[in-house]
C-alpha cells in the first residue's frame, strides 16, 4: 500500500538573522552573519565570547491574552519554540484556537506535534539562593541542599526545564489534540522531530502536523561547557563574523547560539482540498548512530552518518545522482567537518564533484537542537525558489573536504535536497525534501 503524501505548507523561524522566517531566508541568500559579542551575560572572561542570538523580542506579543500568564512559566527554550509555532500555523493559513477568528481548520484531535529539545539549562539567578544555603565549612553539601536548599526553589521551577514543556505549551496555545512527541537526541532532535511528524501523518495517525525543535545555549553554564570540552573557537573574539568557518581550512571551532523553528506538514489530499500553499514535499528519512566509541566525534571514515543517508535515499526512493543540494551539519570542528565530508563522498563519490553544498552555521551558528529545523526550513525554501545562498566563511576547503561549496547565490532547478546531521552525543539523521509536484 503506497504511504500517503506529505507536503509542506507552513514555516515559522525565530533564528539569529530576525524573529521571522522571511528575514532568516533573506539573511542566508545576503551572507549575513548573525554571531557577535554575548550580550546576554558578561563573557569577558569566556575563551570564548561569542554567540548566535536572537533579537529583542516580547513572549506576550505571541500568545493569547489569556494565556499571558503562563508565559511566567517558559525558559527561553519554550519562548523560541511557541514563537516559531505561531508564525508557521499563520503562513499555513491555519485556523487554530489561538486565531482571533474564524472557523478551526483541522479536528483538533487531527492535528498532532513533535517537537525537539535540547537540555535545557536554567537561569543562575534562580540557583543562586539554593546554592548559597547549601555550603559547609567553604564546599558545597549535597545533604544540605536536599535538606534545605531545594526549599529555595518556587513549587512550579521545573516545569520551565522539562524538555516536553516545548510542545506541550504550543499544544495548549493551539488545541492540538492528537499525537504529541519529544525528542531528545541533541543536534539532531528536530531532524528526527520533524521525520516523526511526517510519519505521523503518513501511518494514519493525524491528518496535519507541527514539527520542529528550539534550544537556547546562550546560557553561561552552557557556554563554559562547550569551552571546556574544546569545541568553541577562541580565535575569533575580536572577529565574529569570521568565526565560524565550515569545512574551511582556517577552521577552529563551533560558536553555539540559540533558535527555534517550526514546520506545518500536512497530508496532500488536505493541502489541496483547502487550497493551502504548498512549498514543498517530505520525501524521507532516516536516523541512525556514529560508530565510533569515542562519541563525541564522527568516526573519522563517516560510516554511520553515511549509512544513514543511504537508508533517507532509500526511503526516499531516490539515487545519490538525483540530489541537486547538500545541506550538512558544518561545525566548523575541523575533525568532525573532515569526517563528514568523507561521509558524503562514500554515500556521493564522483557525484559530490557536481552538487552543491551549503553549509550555514556560519551565519546561524550551531543552535543546538534548533539547527536541523533551521537547516531543513533552507531546503524547503531553496526547493521552493530554486535559489542556494553562499557558505559563509568557508573560502579555502580544508584538505579531506572534497566538497563543492557555495560561494554565491546560485540560481539553478532545486527538485532533491538532503540534510544530514549529527549530535555530540553519536546520533545521526537525514532528511530528503523534494520539490512538490501535483
Amino acid at each position: 500500500m503506497s504511504r500517503r503524501r506529505v507536503v509542506i505548507t507552513g514555516l515559522g523561524v525565530v533564528s539569529p538573522l530576525g524573529l521571522t522566517v522571511g528575514e532568516f531566508w533573506q539573511g542566508l541568500l545576503e551572507g549575513r552573519c548573525g554571531i557577535g559579542v554575548i550580550g546576554a551575560f558578561d563573557a569577558s572572561a569566556f575563551p570564548c565570547r561569542l554567540a548566535g542570538e536572537v533579537p529583542e523580542y516580547k513572549i506576550r506579543d505571541y500568545v493569547p491574552k489569556s494565556y499571558r500568564k503562563a508565559t511566567k512559566l517558559m525558559s527561553r527554550d519554550i519562548e523560541l519554540s511557541v514563537i516559531a509555532a505561531d508564525e508557521a500555523f499563520k503562513n499555513a493559513g491555519v485556523t487554530t484556537k489561538a486565531s482571533d477568528s474564524g472557523s478551526l481548520t483541522f479536528d483538533p484531535t487531527r492535528l498532532a506535534i513533535s517537537f525537539g529539545a535540547g537540555l535545557i539549562s536554567c537561569d543562575l539567578n534562580e540557583l543562586a539562593a539554593c546554592a548559597a544555603t547549601s555550603v559547609t565549612d567553604g564546599k558545597f553539601d549535597l545533604r544540605k541542599w536536599g535538606a534545605e536548599g531545594m526549599e529555595n526553589l518556587t513549587p512550579l521551577w521545573l516545569l520551565k526545564y522539562l524538555p516536553n514543556m516545548l510542545p506541550c505549551h504550543v499544544g495548549i496555545i493551539h488545541d492540538i489534540q492528537g499525537p504529541s512527541n519529544t525528542i531528545t537526541c541533541g543536534e539532531v532532535s528536530s531532524h528526527i522531530a520533524i521525520a516523526e511528524a511526517a510519519e505521523m501523518i503518513q501511518r494514519g495517525d493525524a491528518d496535519a502536523a507541527v514539527g520542529g525543535g528550539a534550544e537556547a545555549k546562550v546560557n553561561p553554564i552552557v557556554m563554559l561547557r562547550q569551552c571546556l570540552l574544546g569545541r568553541s573557537t577562541t580565535q575569533s573574539n575580536e572577529t565574529p563574523k569570521a568565526a565560524c568557518r565550515p569545512f574551511d581550512a582556517a577552521a577552529a571551532g563551533a560558536v553555539f547560539g540559540e533558535a527555534g523553528g517550526a514546520i506545518v506538514l500536512e497530508e496532500l489530499t488536505s493541502a489541496q482540498r483547502r487550497n493551502a500553499p504548498i512549498l514543498a514535499e517530505f520525501a524521507g528519512a532516516a536516523s541512525g548512530n556514529s560508530l565510533n566509541a569515542d562519541l563525541r566525534h564522527l568516526e573519522p571514515d563517516g560510516t554511520g552518518l553515511a549509512m544513514t543517508i543511504e537508508a533517507a535515499l532509500a526511503e526516499a526512493n531516490i539515487t545519490p545522482e538525483e540530489i541537486d543540494l547538500i545541506i550538512p551539519t558544518g561545525t566548523a570542528i575541523l575533525q568532525d567537518d573532515r569526517a563528514e565530508a568523507t561521509a558524503l563522498e562514500r554515500v556521493f563519490g564522483n557525484a559530490l564533484d557536481t552538487i552543491d553544498v551549503w553549509a550555514v552555521k556560519g551565519m546561524t551558528s550551531h543552535t543546538g537542537a534548533a539547527a536541523g529545523v533551521l537547516e531543513t526550513a533552507a531546503a524547503i525554501y531553496a526547493a521552493a525558489e530554486d535559489k542556494i545562498g553562499p557558505s559563509r566563511n568557508a573560502e579555502r576547503s580544508a584538505e579531506g573536504c572534497r566538497l563543492k561549496l557555495t560561494q554565491n547565490v546560485v540560481e539553478k532547478p532545486v527538485r532533491n535536497v538532503l540534510c544530514c546531521g549529527y549530535s555530540f552525543g553519536g546520533q545521526t539523521a537525514a532528511i530528503i525534501i523534494k520539490k512538490f509536484e501535483a
